[in-house]
């Protein structure tokens, strides 16, 4: 059983590529419109998480159907939105 954080930046870009599929430049792209933001070492070189992939996946699914990257930005700003606001909702309750 694996209990690593699925937050912790692990993956280096060949790596991170290799296992969403997605070309490197397009994860340079992705990071550059702001779509995920990979962690950096002390070196500046890129450090994905098992979250980042996640969300990069995500991005090349809206892809797919058809979105935009300013459409597929929208679509994820919200998504966060909505989660931010359903953590709140949860410490609340008693």
């Amino acid at each position: 059983m694996d209990d690593r954080d699925p937050s912790m930046p692990v993956y280096g870009i060949a790596v991170a590529a290799q296992l969403s599929g997605v070309p490197e430049a397009s994860l340079r792209l992705f990071e550059a419109k702001g779509l995920v933001t990979p962690a950096r070492s002390d070196g500046g070189t890129r450090r994905y998480s098992d979250d980042d992939l996640a969300r990069v996946r995500r991005v090349t699914g809206l892809r797919v159907e058809g979105i935009n990257i300013v459409g597929i930005r929208r679509v994820l700003d919200l998504e966060d939105e909505n989660a931010g606001l359903r953590d709140e909702l949860a410490d609340e309750r008693p």
